[in-house]
């Protein structure tokens, strides 16, 4: 079996939403462009924020509902994890952090060797298409890691194994100023308890405390009150373990709050952070920082 090896890096996003029209809507309005929708074959859709530092965020909403259920039915892990969350926290939310590999199916031995398997890994491809209007096919093989019984937030792997060769550029352009991501962070009542389960997903054996530096970004995972103090919000309600917070780097603190006021998008001021609270269509807290 070939092992996987090295720290992954971050690769995208999935912040579940009722309807991407509503999500697609709040997302321009925070200065992002949204990519046109994306259609899997079970059911689910999306419309993704491509950033340029090569990760994104992905939107999932269900397209299809009868879709979904059968694929569910046949142990669809993604559309599983995907239903679970909603019944566990609502249609709009975080649900899972993904990160990129280059075998998905080490990572899947991996998984299952520290008993945190969320189950069989999914391959699949679907149609890309930029905002010129090419189009062409991206396939992905997934891994998944979860703590045993939780709800709230999942782990994946992400092997891309045809990337779409379409010039993404436009996609990446933003309002906002944002270019990526620099941190991705998550609340629970016991954050030294989330250390095993995120260091394996991770590929990060030696890690040990509550902050995982992955090659492109950091994890953070906040006790409730760290969290508020942090960024002057609240946490939520009591979780093991629930993603609540995106960072994004900013070219201009001034531009990008001159922006969210001309939209009129509610913002707030933690230390140097742009701190927009989350609602429908934008399932956790963005948090613009401005990076020289």
């Amino acid at each position: 079996m070939t092992r996987t090896t090295g720290i992954h890096p971050l690769d995208h996003l999935v912040l579940p939403t009722r309807s991407l029209d509503v999500a697609r809507a709040r997302l321009n309005s925070l200065g992002f462009v949204v990519a046109p929708t994306g259609i899997h074959p079970f059911g689910t859709e999306n419309c993704c924020v491509f950033l340029a530092d090569g990760t994104y965020l992905e939107p999932l909403a269900i397209g299809s509902e009868q879709a979904a259920i059968e694929a569910a039915a046949t142990g669809n892990v993604f559309v599983t994890r995907d239903r679970a969350y909603r019944e566990s926290r609502g249609d709009e939310g975080f649900s899972a952090v993904v990160l990129g590999t280059g075998n998905a199916d080490a990572d899947h031995a991996r998984y299952i060797e520290a008993g945190l398997s969320a189950g069989d890994t999914l391959s699949f491809s679907r149609a890309f298409i930029d905002t010129a209007g090419k189009s062409d096919i991206a396939s992905f093989k997934l891994a998944f890691a979860s703590a045993s019984g939780a709800t709230d937030a999942f782990l994946f792997a992400c092997q891309r194994i045809n990337a779409p060769r379409v010039d993404r550029a436009a996609l990446q352009d933003h309002a906002n100023g944002a270019s990526g991501i620099l941190e991705v962070v998550a609340v629970s009542d016991q954050p030294a308890e989330q250390i095993r389960l995120i260091s394996v997903a991770v590929n990060d054996p030696a890690a040990d405390g509550e902050a995982f530096f992955l090659p492109n970004a950091t994890l953070s995972v906040l006790d409730p009150k760290s969290f508020t103090a942090r960024f002057g919000i609240p946490a939520g309600s009591s979780t093991k373990l629930r993603f609540a917070a995106i960072v994004f780097a900013v070219r201009s603190a001034d531009a990008t709050s001159s922006l969210l006021a001309a939209n009129a998008i509610q913002h707030d001021i933690a230390g140097t952070d742009i701190v927009v609270r989350p609602t429908s269509g934008q399932g956790a807290a963005f948090i613009f920082r401005e990076i020289q």
